[in-house]
C-alpha cells in the first residue's frame, strides 16, 4: 500500500476513514451487521441493494432496508432499477433519510434482476447506464456511486468504458468486482479489469473481487492502484476482517482471526442485535446461516450447524453455544 492509499479517502465530500469497505450484499448487510462491521474498523459500510421501482410503489418490505443508525456512518444506500426516472425520483424522494452516499447497482447477477435489464444486464446498455446516473446525480445533492462488474461476458468486458461514462455523467466513485456478470462468484477475479479502470478516470475507484485477508487486501491495491477494496463475502460471519486490515494498515501485522469464544460471543451479540431488529422468530431464522458462516473450520461445527438449524429462540442458541463450549 503507498503512503497515498493511506491517506484519507474523499468520496464527493464524504470521509472515508481508511480504504476498507463493507460491500452490499442482500440478506447479509442489514443494520445490525453493518453495526459490527463498523464497530470492527470498517471505513464504510454499504447497505443491502433497494428496488427502486419497489419504492415507488411503497411496498412495506422496502422500508427496513431504508433504517440507518448513527453509529455507522458514513453509510452507502443502494438503488437498482433500469428506469432512469424511477431511480432519479426515488433518489430524490429518500434524499433526507441520514445516509451519506447514494450507490447505483449496475453488478447484480441473479436472474431476477438482470432478467429485468436491472444490475448487471445494464453493462449490455451503456447509453442507458449514462442515462440513470446523470439524472440520478442532477437530482439529489448527495454523492452518486457506481458499482459495476467487469462486463457482462468474457467477449464484452468493458468495465472501463462504463467506468468513464459514470464520472463523465457525475459519479463522485465506482466500485468494480473484477469479475464478468457470466462469471457469477466463480472463477478468479481480474485485478487488470480494476487497473484499467483506475487509469480511465479520477474519481476513486474502489475494487471487489478475492480480498480475503490483510494480504490480499494491500495485493489488490498495490496491483492495481485503487483507493480503496470493497470486502464482501470474505466479511460473513466474519466482522474481524476490518479490524485485522485496519491494524495492519497501521502496524504492518496481521493480528489473525479470532478465538472461538470471542466468535461466540459476537455471534449472541448479533442474534440479540437480530432480535431487536426484526423479532425473534424471523431473527433467529435469519441468523442459522449467519452461525454457519461464523463457524466454518471450528471444531464441532458441522454438529453445531445440525443443531442451529433446530433453534428458534435466542435462549436456545445462547444455550447450545454455551453447550459448544464445553466440549
Amino acid at each position: 500500500m503507498t503512503d497515498n492509499q493511506k491517506q484519507k479517502l474523499y468520496i464527493g465530500d464524504v470521509k472515508i476513514d481508511n480504504p476498507f469497505i463493507l460491500a452490499p450484499m442482500a440478506g447479509v448487510t442489514d443494520l445490525p451487521f453493518r453495526i459490527l462491521c463498523k464497530e470492527q474498523g470498517a471505513g464504510m459500510v454499504c447497505m443491502e441493494m433497494i428496488s427502486a421501482k419497489a419504492l415507488s410503489f411503497g411496498n412495506r418490505n422496502t422500508l427496513p432496508l431504508l433504517e440507518t443508525d448513527p453509529a455507522e456512518h458514513p453509510v452507502s444506500l443502494q438503488l437498482f432499477g433500469a428506469d432512469p426516472q424511477i431511480i432519479s425520483s426515488m433518489a430524490a424522494r429518500i434524499e433526507h433519510l441520514p445516509f451519506d452516499i447514494l450507490d447505483i447497482n449496475m453488478g447484480c447477477p441473479v436472474p431476477k434482476v438482470a432478467g429485468n435489464g436491472e444490475g448487471s444486464a445494464l453493462m449490455k446498455d451503456p447509453l442507458l447506464a449514462g442515462h440513470i446516473i446523470e439524472q440520478t446525480a442532477k437530482a439529489i445533492r448527495k454523492p452518486v456511486t457506481v458499482k459495476i462488474r467487469s462486463g457482462f461476458d468474457k467477449d464484452h468486458v468493458n468495465a472501463p468504458e462504463i467506468a468513464r461514462i459514470a464520472q463523465e455523467s457525475g459519479a463522485a466513485a465506482v466500485a468494480v468486482h473484477a469479475r464478468t456478470r457470466e462469471q457469477y462468484y466463480s472463477g478468479k477475479a481480474d485485478w487488470e479489469v480494476i487497473a484499467r479502470v483506475k487509469d480511465a478516470v479520477t474519481i476513486p475507484v474502489l475494487g471487489n473481487g478475492d480480498v480475503t485477508d490483510p494480504a490480499s487486501a494491500g495485493a489488490m491495491m498495490d496491483q492495481t492502484g485503487c483507493d480503496a477494496v470493497l470486502i464482501g463475502r470474505a466479511a460473513r460471519g466474519n466482522p474481524w476482517i476490518f479490524s485485522r486490515m485496519t491494524q495492519w494498515m497501521e502496524t504492518g501485522k496481521d493480528p489473525g482471526p479470532p478465538s472461538r469464544e470471542t466468535i461466540f460471543a459476537m455471534i449472541l451479540r448479533h442474534a440479540a442485535m437480530e432480535c431487536d431488529f426484526k423479532g425473534e422468530k424471523i431473527a433467529m431464522r435469519e441468523m442459522r446461516k449467519h452461525v454457519a458462516w461464523y463457524t466454518a473450520g471450528l471444531k464441532y461445527s458441522a454438529k453445531l450447524r445440525a443443531r442451529v438449524n433446530e433453534v428458534s429462540t435466542y435462549a436456545q442458541l445462547e444455550e447450545l453455544l454455551n453447550g459448544k463450549e464445553k466440549q
